[in-house]
């Protein structure tokens, strides 16, 4: 559902049914991503309890020119 929702597109994601919902696990680049996976997680399974252990990665071009020996 995560990957082929064109808003969302989200692959990193893995759902795990458990005893006492749903946990959430895997790296998004923004707590707006991370809001917005919870959100439609919620509104596709509403009667099911929701942990989130998703975390925020920041992807940022470098800043620095990289050398190697």
């Amino acid at each position: 559902m995560l990957a082929e929702d064109p808003d969302v597109a989200e692959q990193g994601i893995t759902v795990v049914h458990r005893e006492r919902g749903l946990v959430l696990y895997g790296e998004v680049e923004t707590p707006h991503r991370r809001e917005e996976i919870l959100r439609r997680v919620s509104e596709r399974f509403p009667d099911l309890p929701i942990t989130s252990d998703i975390g925020v990665i920041r992807a940022q071009a470098p800043t620095q020119v990289e050398e190697l020996p």
